[in-house]
């Protein structure tokens, strides 16, 4: 049985949870821009949308929880499907800005 250790709720089978795609950067819409900018803006929405990288390899996604509701990430192998590690959304955050910190003082 496979199974991943969700942040509330512990070690739970896999049958209960949807994988809702990897965690990206949303493109910021320019208010009052020209409409070339718009254009292009649009053209970013439509690749964040609709095209995705598909990534062989370690990947930090959006899985949910259906029986709570509960919105998390888990970091996952897309080779292997291993769940490697898994935080609620504002400790991912924190987790991010860490690191983001300690690779700035290199």
């Amino acid at each position: 049985m496979k199974t991943i250790n969700a942040p509330l709720h512990g070690t739970r089978n896999i049958s209960e949870f949807v994988c809702k795609g990897p965690i990206e950067k949303m493109p910021r819409m320019q208010v009052g821009a020209s409409s070339a900018a718009r254009l292009a803006s649009q053209k970013a929405w439509a690749q964040y949308l609709f095209l995705s990288e598909n990534k062989a390899g370690i990947v930090d996604e959006w899985w949910l929880h259906t029986p709570s509701g509960l919105w998390f990430v888990a970091r996952r192998d897309t080779r292997t499907e291993e769940i490697l590690q898994t935080w609620l959304p504002q400790d991912y955050e924190k987790q991010q800005a860490n690191t983001k910190k300690q690779a700035s003082k290199s």
